[in-house]
This record gives C-alpha cells, structure tokens and sequence, in this order.
C-alpha cells in the first residue's frame, strides 16, 4: 500500500472494508468505519476494538470525513503558526504510515500463514498421494492375481463344458439305445403272447373242460391227405360212443334205477 493510491481499512476484526464517507480515529493510531466505530465507541468507558486500549480522554475518539470540503481544508488550520501547521501534518503523516505499515504486517503475516496452510495442504497432499499410490498399487496385483484366477476359472469352464458335452452325446446315445432295445421287447412280448395258449373253457355238452386251441386254421386244412389220416384215426380212437351215442341228462332221469343184487 502507498501512502497515496490506496484507502484505509477498518480495524475492526473480520471487517475489513475500504473507508469512505466518515471514520471513527483513536488517539492509538486506529481507524474504523463507521458502522463500527459508532457502535463500540457508544459505551462507556470506550474500549479500542482492535488493540484494547482505553480511551477515557476527550479527543482520544475523533469522527472525521475523510473526504472533507474545500471549505473546510481552507479554515481548518488558518491561523495557524507554521511549526503547528508541520506538526499537524507530521502527526497525520505518521498515523497515515502507522496504518500502511500495520496493513503490510497484516497482509505479510496473512501470506505467511497461507503458505504454511498450503506447504501442510502439500505435505497433507503428497500423503494422500502416496497412500492412493500404494493402494493403486495394490489394486493392480489383486486385479492382476484376479485375472489369473478368471484364466484359471475359464479354462475349469471350457474343460467342464466339454465333459458335459461329452456325457450329453453319451447319454443321447443310451437314450437311443434304450429306446430301440425297449421297442424290440415290446415287439416280442407281442409275438409271445399271440403264440401262448388260450385260457380252458368248459365244454357244456360233454361235461369235460378243455384246452382251448389258439385261433388259427387247422393243420389237416394245410396238409392234405396224411391231415385227413390223423383226423378220422383221432376219431377212432375215441370210440363211437364220443358224440353221437351219449345220452343226454333228460334221457337218463327218465330211465328207472334198477338195484343189483
């Protein structure tokens, strides 16, 4: 800050603000805006805010326009002795210097204070990057051992598939040959069953049970005249009295039962 490009700031802690309009000077070499300075200086006894010094006596507290009349800068040290006029002005040159070179301090300690939170904010920074290293770091082997697992698991996979593949063509093949194996018993048990002998059947008109032939045509029909032979001898041999000559139940209680002695 010059003495002449720049403004005075308010003193007051966390405010800061560039003074214009009125502000509120203190025998301490203090400046504050407006705002503040008539509500700190409103009490009494009156506390300077920014260095806590009491300011008890009648001129320590001092309402000023900073930007004052050309009026008033031509009557406000008329008649005035040249070394008061010198002294005046040196006075209000070192409270003017007092306050750029507290700004400076200020703006000096601020920088300082920045650069350690920022060399903290670095060394704070360079941690987090190292720890993010070595956490990459370990990422790309747990990525790269995972990898070689999902290697491991796809070639298990591809060997797996195969031998199921391999048992589905075997079983394919089983199947079929079950099914031809079960048609092929079926057809016989078939054929079985058409060649096995009926069930015996009672013969109502000579009393005899007898095995039933299967439903077929007869040999003597195929075989000609030895068929005929067999026939007629079957005949003979059971006697004449086999059909023709027996007599029914009717004729038989009708006969009268005659007693041997």
């Amino acid at each position: 800050m010059s003495l002449c490009d720049d403004t005075l700031l308010c003193n007051f802690p966390k405010c800061r603000t560039k003074l214009s309009g009125f502000a509120w000077v203190t025998a301490c070499s203090h400046v504050f805006c407006d705002q503040h300075g008539s509500g700190e200086f409103s009490r009494s006894p009156a506390i300077c805010p920014a260095c806590s010094s009491a300011l008890s006596g009648k001129l320590d507290i001092v309402r000023t326009e900073l930007s004052p009349s050309e009026e008033y800068k031509a009557m406000v040290l008329a008649g005035l002795r040249p070394d008061v006029v010198l002294d005046i002005s040196a006075r209000a040159l070192a409270f003017w210097s007092y306050q750029v070179h507290q700004e400076r301090m200020y703006q000096e300690y601020s920088l300082s204070r920045a650069e350690a939170q920022l060399k903290q904010m670095e060394k704070v920074l360079t941690q987090q990057n190292q720890s993010r290293e070595l956490e990459l770091t370990a990422m790309r082997g747990e990525i790269a051992s995972l990898k070689k697992v999902m290697e491991e698991y796809k070639r298990k996979y591809s060997e797996v598939s195969e031998r199921l593949m391999e048992r589905n063509r075997q079983y394919q093949k089983l199947q079929g040959l079950y099914d031809s194996l079960r048609l092929r018993n079926m057809v016989v048990g078939v054929g079985e069953r058409d060649t096995l002998p009926q069930p015996a059947h009672h013969d109502y008109s000579t009393g005899v049970a007898r095995q039933a032939t299967p439903q077929r045509s007869p040999q003597f029909l195929s075989l000609g005249s030895e068929a005929d032979s067999r026939f007629f001898s079957c005949l003979e041999a059971d006697g004449a009295k086999t059909f023709f000559q027996f007599s029914s139940p009717a004729r038989e209680r009708g006969r009268p039962f005659i007693k041997k002695h």
